[in-house]
C-alpha cells in the first residue's frame, strides 16, 4: 500500500519562558529527538490504516518551538482514495473548550468578570437553581432540593458546577434537557445561544455546585456569558481577539466553501467493529455542520481547526501567553489555567485546571508523560497534550469515532518520549 503522510504537531513551551519565535509548518529535525525511533509513528500509523482499523490521522509534534513531525498517513476519503492532507480541517469538537476558556479568561483579565462572580450576573434564570433529587424515567418528571449555593464561572471552568450534558450524558439529565429543547452543541443547531443557555438555567443541576466533576455543557455557557459581556458573538470575538492576532487562519464555526475540500470525511463503526462512513441523521449530528452557515456557536464544540493551528493556540499557552509578538493572554493568566483547581482529584488519578486536564505527580509516575502536562479532545477522534517539563506538544487529529483501536494514540506518545535524547 502506498504509504501516505500524516500529521503530528509537538509543541513545547514552558510558562515564564518569552519565545519570540513563530511556528513554521515547515519541519525542523530536532537535535533532542531520535529520527530512527520517531519514524516508528509511521510505521504504526500505516499498519492500523493497512489493517482497516483506521481511515486516516494528522499528526503534528513539535519540540522546543519547533515543529519536528508533520504528516498525515491514511485517507481523508476512504471511497476515493483521497490521502489525508497533514494540513486538513478537522471538526474539533470539544478542543473548542479550552479556546472558549481562554476567551473567558481575557475578560477576566480586563476587569469584565471575576471567577468566583456567580453566572447569574450574567444570565438570570441561573440564580437560586434547584437540584435533581428524585427522577421518574416513565414520563421524565422529578423532584428538586434547593442548591447550596450559586454556581460560578470557576465552577463552569472546572466542570463542577452541575450541569450535565445534552445527548451524550448522564440518563437522567439527558432525558430532561431533552424534554426542555436543549441541545448538545454538537452539529448544527438551530436558535441562538443565549436562548438555550436562559432554558438551561430553569433546569435542575445534576448535583451540589463544586461537589464533583461533571462533564458537561458549562463551556457553551461560558461562551453565551462572553457574548453577553462583549456585546459580540462568539465568532466574531474569536476571530478579533485570538484568531486574527495568533495568525490562526484555518479555524472556524463556519468553513469557508473555499476550504470544504479540506474537512476529512467522518466515520463510525457498524455493529460488528467495522469502519462505515457516518451517515447525515446518525446520532443527529450531520458531519456536513461546518458548511452551513450555523448561527449557534457552541462554546463547547462548535470549532473545525488543523492540527497546526491548534498547535499555536497551544504553543501562546506554553509561552506565558505570548505569540507572534502580541500578549494574548498575560503570563500569570496562563498559568492560572494550567494550576489545579479542584479539592478532589478529576477522575480519580488526574487534576483540572481551567479548561485543561492536568497529569497529577501520581499519573506521571504510571505513564511517560509529566507532571503538569495539560491535555484534552474532541468528540470525532482527535486529542492533544503538552508538555511543559519537556517543551512538547503532540495533536493527533482523526474523524472517526467511536473507534476500538483508539490504542494507537497512546503507542504514539510512548513512542515520542522513547525518541527523545538528552
Amino acid at each position: 500500500m502506498k504509504k501516505f503522510v500524516a500529521v503530528i504537531t509537538i509543541l513545547v513551551l514552558f510558562i515564564g519562558t518569552s519565545f519570540a519565535q513563530v511556528l513554521s509548518p515547515l519541519v525542523t529535525r530536532s537535535k533532542n529527538l531520535d529520527p530512527v525511533k520517531l519514524a516508528q509513528i509511521d510505521t504504526l500509523l500505516n499498519e492500523y490504516v493497512k489493517n482497516n482499523w483506521l481511515v486516516g490521522a494528522s499528526t503534528i509534534i513539535v519540540k522546543d518551538n519547533q515543529v519536528v513531525y508533520y504528516k498525515g498517513h491514511g485517507f481523508a476519503d476512504r471511497a476515493s482514495k483521497k490521502p489525508m492532507d497533514p494540513n486538513s480541517i478537522f471538526r474539533i469538537m470539544s478542543q473548542t473548550k479550552a479556546i472558549t476558556s481562554l476567551a473567558v479568561l481575557q475578560l477576566f483579565e480586563n476587569g469584565k468578570l471575576n471567577l468566583d462572580q456567580a453566572v447569574g450576573d450574567f444570565i438570570p434564570t441561573f440564580y437560586k437553581q434547584s437540584v435533581l433529587k428524585d427522577f421518574n424515567a416513565a414520563d421524565t418528571s422529578y423532584t428538586t432540593v434547593p442548591a447550596k449555593r450559586n454556581i460560578t464561572i470557576r465552577d463552569l471552568l472546572t466542570h463542577s458546577s452541575g450541569i450535565d450534558y445534552a445527548g451524550i450524558g448522564s440518563e437522567k439529565m439527558k432525558a430532561i434537557y431533552a424534554k426542555a429543547g436543549i441541545p448538545s452543541g454538537l452539529g448544527k443547531i438551530n436558535g441562538t445561544l443565549l436562548e438555550h443557555m436562559k432554558a438551561l438555567g430553569t433546569l435542575p443541576l445534576v448535583h451540589q455546585p463544586g461537589e464533583k466533576f461533571t462533564y458537561g455543557l458549562n463551556s457553551d455557557l461560558l461562551g453565551c456569558i462572553v457574548e453577553v459581556v462583549s456585546g459580540m458573538t462568539l465568532e466574531v470575538y474569536f476571530n478579533k481577539y485570538i484568531f486574527e492576532p495568533m495568525d490562526m487562519k484555518d479555524t472556524y464555526f463556519n468553513v469557508p466553501a473555499s476550504k470544504a475540500n479540506r474537512l476529512p470525511t467522518v466515520y463510525t463503526e457498524d455493529s460488528n467493529k467495522k469502519i462505515i462512513e457516518w451517515g447525515p441523521t446518525f446520532r443527529n449530528i450531520d458531519p456536513k455542520y461546518p458548511l452551513l452557515g450555523t448561527t449557534f456557536f457552541s462554546g463547547g464544540a462548535g470549532l473545525s481547526s488543523t492540527a497546526y493551528d491548534y498547535a499555536i493556540f497551544l504553543q501562546m499557552i506554553l509561552n506565558g501567553g505570548k505569540y507572534n509578538g502580541k500578549q494574548i493572554i498575560s503570563p500569570r493568566t496562563a498559568e492560572l489555567m494550567l494550576s489545579p483547581q479542584l479539592d478532589f482529584k478529576f477522575e480519580g488519578l488526574n487534576d483540572f485546571g481551567l479548561g485543561f486536564a492536568i497529569t497529577s505527580e501520581k499519573a506521571a509516575n504510571l505513564n511517560a508523560r509529566n507532571k503538569c502536562s495539560f491535555s484534552w479532545g474532541g468528540y470525532y477522534g482527535t486529542t492533544y497534550w503538552a508538555d511543559p517539563k519537556e517543551k512538547l506538544i503532540c495533536l493527533i487529529m482523526t474523524q472517526h469515532t467511536p473507534n476500538s483501536h483508539t490504542g494507537f494514540q497512546g503507542k504514539i506518545e510512548n513512542i515520542i518520549y522513547g525518541s527523545l535524547i538528552k
